[in-house]
């Protein structure tokens, strides 16, 4: 075994004790209750209206948590307007796009704090609209390929006929 390896097992007691002696003379119990709450109880707590819990809410009004995807249901919007176009002059790159964005952010708000469920129901729902397209100019694209096989095969044939004769 190295030699640095041997020098902190050797010290991690050392380490372990100290921790503990501190955490118990810095947090040990000073009071006889174990959570104080500051907080008016029983009668005394007036009860919230809706529109009170929303605004002192973490994603409540006055945050860019409760905004940014009440905006962001523009570009869900403007996809499902998309489904009226024809297959042929959506871009794949676009879609591509708006389905990984919304499935990878459908992803992320259940990991961030507080956690955002208005903007997880936005991002999924333009991660479906986002497969959908992809899925419409996918097959758009396959029934071309199957337009112009017989034709490429015909002209291939003609091709080779040409090279055989005398």
């Amino acid at each position: 075994m190295p030699a640095t390896t041997t020098l902190f097992r050797a010290a991690r007691p050392v380490f372990q004790q100290s921790a503990s002696r501190t955490f118990r003379t810095n947090f040990s119990r000073q009071t006889g209750r174990r959570f104080a709450s500051t907080a008016p109880t029983g009668e005394a707590a007036a009860p919230q209206t809706w529109f009170q819990r929303m605004w002192n809410s973490p994603v409540g009004l006055k945050t860019v948590h409760f905004w940014a995807p009440v905006m962001k249901w523009a570009i869900v919007i403007a996809g499902i307007s998309d489904f009226a176009r024809p297959a042929e002059k959506l871009s794949l790159m676009q879609n591509g796009a708006l389905t990984a964005t919304g499935l990878i952010w459908t992803r992320w708000c259940f990991v961030i704090t507080p956690k955002n469920y208005l903007l997880a129901a936005v991002n999924f729902f333009l991660g479906c609209v986002g497969i959908t397209q992809v899925a419409r100019i996918a097959i758009y694209r396959s029934s071309q390929k199957e337009k112009n096989l017989p034709e490429a095969a015909e002209a291939k044939v003609a091709e080779v006929k040409d090279a055989v004769k005398p």
